[in-house]
């Protein structure tokens, strides 16, 4: 035990951070105990609002100092070094922030300046942290970038951070935190948003740097799945406390709490053949609806059928502007929906997916191919009938929030399109709204909130709630899950499930998740480059994958 404890590189005792908002009081992190080991990879799991993100701030010092409030102590420890985190002065924890202690955010495409090109934003670290001239800042910046496995260092180092896609941008936060060669590095949902294959590239990516620069990592997720495979430790959190820790095999074979429990339960598993997903909550309340899940083939008449559509984007002109490469973003790709059928897209970002979505939805045209809605091709309607399809098929978006009107209540947003169809009085419609708040899990109280007073899984059922005011016959769910936790996304799976039976509903779900798309849906169509290489029954699919690009899908759910 004695040397367990000269190992320890961080000592958490009796953390506590409170939030004042005039007279409003909040205690987002109360009384947390944890200790950290050389070497170690902890996780610190729980649902948004738990306090875990609150918790890795408040150690570095993070939080609005005017509205915030943090006690206890944070005690560092690193080759004879015993700091007290929570007693220095912002100026010397300039000195510990990036250099001792690395945060890699959830979000890294707004942790980098969208201004300033790759390289320079690493360089500015180095240049802080070390005392490196120009060009071997340079040099290092590049290796560390080849350490990341970025493709042409030289290409990322001079390009900005819109010119990449969602992992490359997370490698490059990854190669800015690694710079120092930190002591701890905290991992805040750093693949929350980003494909299974990507997320376990970058999952990866850590467990090697670790071993490399000899660091301990605190991983933050609401994934318990997770951070099953890569953690030695978790701390499960729930409303600011700490309710259950211990080794990964602990926490996975025996868990104590019914909160625990839930986490582990509510992702979907490859072979869960129940009809709903459990929830954190049935948990809680010790309460088991579910029933066997059965596959009804006998679904009714084609709603939409896609035939041969495509869609290419230019991407290299020559000297006369004449287009010489495309991009194949739908490449002849054929299917059909049944009513009250799901069908799941799955596929990793840029193969297709949401620009099919688009397409189906009359946001974009094709370049070639037809969509049938109930025999009709949807690129011959104009006006009324253009307006009657889109009240027919309605789209639910990623980010509920960015598709909200932040100025608007949300009861107002939900009963705008109501009014914009016609299809009642303002007084009914009103009512009307209130019925659907309930039917989606919401309270008629929610109609006066605006959407920043919302939950992420709430903003989402608001989303729903408004694609369902207009009566449609087809939901476009464009990732709709994907930024959630996993015990909301079970709330959502759920509630469409619920929505496909209670309205008759054909729902066309695009995710990246496998195991998500495998649960809810009864065919699935795999997309790669454009094409669709597979499709067929959900679970033939899942349990049996035939396409290679299937099976990589598939291994790389953790």
């Amino acid at each position: 035990m004695n040397e367990k404890n000269s190992n320890k590189v961080l000592n958490v005792r009796k953390l506590t951070t409170v939030f004042h908002n005039g007279n409003e009081v909040t205690t987002a992190v109360h009384q947390v105990y944890f200790d950290l080991y050389k070497g170690e990879m902890l996780g610190i799991v729980g649902e948004s609002g738990s306090g875990k993100s609150v918790t890795a701030y408040s150690i570095l010092q993070l939080l609005n100092s005017k509205k915030s409030e943090i006690t206890g102590s944070v005690l560092f420890q690193a080759q004879d070094e015993f700091t007290e985190m929570l007693a220095l002065r912002e100026e010397e924890m300039r000195g510990y922030r990036g250099k001792k202690i690395a945060l890699i955010f959830q979000e890294p495409m707004s942790s980098l300046n969208p201004t300033m090109k790759c390289g320079k934003q690493v360089d500015e670290m180095l240049e802080l942290h070390t005392s490196l001239n120009a060009s071997q800042r340079k040099a290092k910046i590049l290796e560390l970038f080849s350490k990341v496995k970025l493709p042409e260092p030289e290409r990322i180092y001079n390009s900005y951070p819109h010119l990449l896609s969602g992992g490359q941008i997370q490698r490059v936060v990854i190669a800015m935190a690694v710079s120092s060669n930190p002591e701890i590095i905290i991992a805040d949902e750093p693949t929350t948003a980003l494909d299974v294959t990507v997320q376990k590239e970058i999952l990866d990516l850590l467990i090697a740097l670790r071993k490399e620069i000899d660091t301990s990592i605190i991983f933050i997720s609401h994934d318990l799945q997770l951070v099953r495979k890569f953690c030695d430790r978790i701390i499960v959190m729930h409303r600011g406390k700490i309710v259950e820790k211990g080794t990964t095999k602990e926490i996975f074979e025996s868990p104590q709490q019914a909160y625990t429990k839930g986490l582990i339960a509510c992702r979907p598993q490859g072979n869960f053949d129940k009809a709903r997903l459990p929830t954190v909550e049935d948990y809680i309340t010790q309460v088991d609806p579910q029933q066997q899940k059965t596959y009804d083939p006998n679904f009714g008449e084609v709603v939409l059928e896609v035939k041969g559509v495509k869609k290419y984007y230019v991407s290299k002109k020559n000297w006369y502007g004449r287009a010489i490469e495309f991009t194949k973003a739908v490449d002849d790709v054929s299917f059909y929906i049944k009513e009250r059928e799901i069908l799941g897209i799955v596929g990793e970002s840029g193969c297709g997916k949401s620009t099919l979505g688009k397409l189906i939805g009359r946001i974009i045209e094709p370049d070639q191919g037809d969509i049938l809605f109930n025999g009709d091709n949807i690129f011959s309607y104009k006006n009324e009938k253009l307006k009657a399809y889109r009240r027919a098929c309605q789209l639910i978006f990623q980010d509920p929030y960015g598709s909200l009107n932040p100025r608007m209540k949300i009861g107002d947003a939900i009963l705008e399109p109501i009014l914009c169809h016609k299809l009642m009085s303002k007084s009914k419609g009103k009512d009307y709204v209130n019925e659907l708040l309930l039917k989606t899990g919401l309270s008629e109280s929610h109609y006066q909130r605006y959407p920043h007073e919302f939950s992420g899984g709430q903003r989402q059922r608001i989303a729903i709630a408004r694609a369902l005011a207009v009566k449609p016959k087809l939901l476009l769910c464009d990732e709709c899950i994907s930024a959630l936790d996993v015990s909301v996304q079970a709330q959502i799976i759920n509630l469409l499930l619920d929505l496909r039976e209670s309205e008759g509903l054909s729902i066309f779900f695009i995710a990246h998740d496998l195991a998500a798309v495998r649960f809810i849906s009864d065919r699935i169509l795999v997309m790669n480059n454009g094409k669709v290489v597979e499709s067929g029954d959900a679970v033939a699919i899942y349990e049996n994958p035939t396409h290679p690009y299937t099976q990589k899908l598939i291994e790389s759910i953790l």
